[in-house]
């Protein structure tokens, strides 16, 4: 209990230098991101297989709960004289990993160094009074340890309350106002919606949006702080600002994300409406070199995405996104602005926070993942999936829906096709088509017959190319395969 509880205030205070000195400085956030940095790939398939876009959390909570038994290990260490010793590693560790970080300031070790001392004292002092004291002494002292670790707590809230207040993202983006689009999202045509329950909205909300990023705890920057600059293999570096760039022309598109480490059938994926400068003009602003063939962005945390010049250049609506929906960016999706690339996977191109382009080479610079196994260069791969009936859910005899969304960004879906118990393919009804940067939904009126059946589904682009059903994990640059249900027809 003594051990728990010096840990516990030791977190607190902490916190509240954090608040300080900045967010990645945080002791568990410090050494999460250490471990994230580190992860092997396999492990990291598995931990978004897992837990998708809530891994993030997993990871705080399992670092929390090794914190608790290391505190209290450190407890018990403490009757032999060993305990401060712990405590005061645990704090340099903690502390080496913040000063490590790529947004680390020369504080950034602060708050574990002073948490560690103040932990290994109350330690110190706690054991040597609970050495001496009679039974209902040690019954005061017990009492005595939970009022340090309330203490503790309540220091670490308010931590995090000052933290987001002194950071002060959430007034800046509560101040924003997104001017009217220049070259606004043209209107959707009619039956972009199949009209089927069940199936995911064309636009997904931004509160149901996925998110997959490194960030343990997301950026917060205000929008009067931030700058973009381009430099590198250039003619001449161009730095823009936030006010700047809300002043120019902006556009307006529709385009479909997706995470390379959407498994077959998987959610990570969403359509949403993008307001943002077209990143290609200010490429050719800054006068890209001729042997210049990728752009490495950087993210104000350090992430970095390696993505292919010609891409960003090619006419396509690649964009720096302010606006999502009709609102400005919500602060965990890059507010005040990120990267939006139709047609390749978020790794190389969705850069979120981005305060940093570089025009450079692919055999000069590498990105983030390049090193831990994934391609440098990844595409979006054809993709379709069942929304209804879901994965084994038992449907009535007669006329059922079977329904879903298929991508292929930036070449279009042509067709889509169904496939009972291993049948011969049939056509589906697509949706209107709003552009080749979007999903589009897609029906199958079956006539169902009682028993168990196995539904497949399969796409084919608007070159002519078809979904492969070869099954392939998400790594190295994206999953391939059919998605598959299983139904019981009563």
């Amino acid at each position: 209990m003594a051990g728990l509880a010096a840990g516990a205030l030791a977190i607190g205070v902490a916190e509240l230098l954090a608040a300080l000195v900045g967010p990645s400085s945080e002791p568990l956030v410090a050494v999460g991101d250490a471990f994230v940095d580190r992860t092997p790939l396999w492990l990291k398939n598995a931990a978004v297989a897992a837990f998708g876009t809530h891994d993030k959390q997993v990871l705080l909570g399992g670092a929390a709960l090794v914190l608790a038994a290391l505190t209290a290990l450190a407890g018990v260490l403490a009757t032999r004289g060993l305990g401060v010793y712990l405590v005061l590693a645990m704090g340099a560790f903690a502390g080496f990993c913040a000063a490590t970080r790529p947004d680390a300031t020369i504080v950034a070790a602060l708050p574990s160094v002073v948490a560690a001392i103040l932990g290994a004292i109350v330690l110190s002092a706690l054991v040597a009074r609970l050495g001496t004291a009679p039974d209902p002494g040690r019954r005061a002292l017990v009492r005595t340890a939970g009022a340090v670790a309330a203490v503790g707590l309540v220091a670490f809230a308010l931590g995090r309350l000052l933290g987001q207040r002194i950071a002060g993202a959430d007034a800046s983006r509560a101040a924003v106002r997104l001017p009217a689009p220049a070259d606004p999202e043209p209107p959707l045509p009619a039956g972009v919606d199949v009209g089927v329950p069940g199936v995911t909205p064309f636009r997904v909300p931004a509160a149901d949006f996925y998110r997959v990023d490194t960030a343990l705890v997301v950026p917060r920057v205000r929008t009067e702080d931030w700058r973009l600059r381009i430099h590198g293999l250039v003619d001449r570096e161009v730095t823009i600002d936030y006010a700047t760039l809300l002043a120019s022309p902006l556009v307006e598109r529709d385009v479909t994300l997706c995470c390379v480490s959407n498994e077959v059938g998987g959610d990570l994926v969403g359509n949403a409406t993008w307001l943002g400068l077209p990143i290609g003009p200010l490429l050719r602003r800054a006068g890209p070199h001729p042997d210049a063939d990728m752009v490495l962005s950087t993210s104000t945390d350090g992430f970095t995405c390696s993505t292919p010049l010609a891409v960003l250049t090619d006419g396509r609506d690649a964009l720096l996104a302010v606006g999502m929906n009709g609102a400005p960016l919500p602060i965990e999706h890059g507010f005040p602005v990120r990267m939006v690339v139709p047609g390749l996977y978020g790794y190389v191109s969705a850069t979120k926070w981005v305060v940093d382009l570089e025009v450079t080479r692919f055999d000069r610079a590498v990105a983030y993942w390049t090193p831990r196994g994934w391609a440098p260069r990844a595409p979006v791969k054809t993709q379709s999936r069942i929304d209804v009936p879901r994965d084994g859910a038992s449907v009535r005899a007669g006329t059922v829906p079977i329904a879903g969304v298929a991508w292929a960004q930036h070449r279009g879906i042509e067709a889509v096709e169904v496939r009972i118990d291993g049948g011969p393919w049939q056509r589906a009804g697509l949706a209107a088509e709003a552009s080749i940067d979007t999903w589009r939904q897609w029906v199958y009126r079956w006539q169902a017959p009682p028993g168990r059946h196995i539904l497949e589904v399969r796409a084919t682009d608007g070159t002519g190319a078809v979904q492969t059903g070869v099954q392939s994990s998400p790594a190295p640059d994206g999953a391939t395969g059919w998605h598959q249900v299983t139904v019981d027809v009563g």
